[in-house]
């Protein structure tokens, strides 16, 4: 008999915002970016990753969604990374 997998943790309100944050956020970014209204070397751009990174990938790990919860993670720490660098050069 198959087991079942096992169940992701309830969906939080708070949860809910922190997803729908980070989507935006990220898409935001791109969107800045893709149409020249932030630069690659602006602030804004990847602390909008940064951010959006850590919202969407708390919802994957609240639900257990492991290979998107790791793209959010390399991706935050990315964006980590380019902002010290950025602050670095200031």
């Amino acid at each position: 008999m198959p087991t079942s997998a096992p169940a992701h943790a309830p969906t939080t309100l708070a949860t809910d915002v922190a997803g729908w944050y980070g989507m935006l956020a990220i898409l935001a970014a791109y969107a800045a970016n893709s149409f020249g209204v932030l630069t690659n070397d602006h602030f804004v751009l990847h602390a909008l990753n940064l951010t959006g990174a850590a919202g969407v990938a708390w919802v994957c790990w609240c639900k257990r969604t492991w290979q998107a919860f790791w793209l959010e993670a390399v991706w935050a720490v990315i964006a980590t990374v380019a902002l010290v660098r950025l602050l670095l050069r200031s």
